[in-house]
């Protein structure tokens, strides 16, 4: 039995991102990282903001949501 694993279809997605994601830089590694940690650094924030939205109540489960 063989150590390497078959790819599957997540690792083909995230093959073509990647890929994706050097042509958009002009196969500039250097620049389609620095893109990368500006693009989740952003996203750290957003999601840090959304959190703080978010009632502390409704977070500690005190609050039932409406199921309808």
């Amino acid at each position: 039995m063989s150590s390497v694993s078959k790819p599957n279809e997540q690792d083909d997605g995230l093959e073509a991102a990647v890929e994706q994601a050097i042509a958009v830089c002009d196969g500039d590694l250097r620049v389609a990282i620095r893109a990368l940690i500006v693009a989740n650094n952003f996203l750290e924030s957003e999601n840090s903001e959304l959190r703080k939205a978010v009632s502390h109540a409704y977070t500690r489960g005190r609050f039932r949501t409406y199921t309808g």
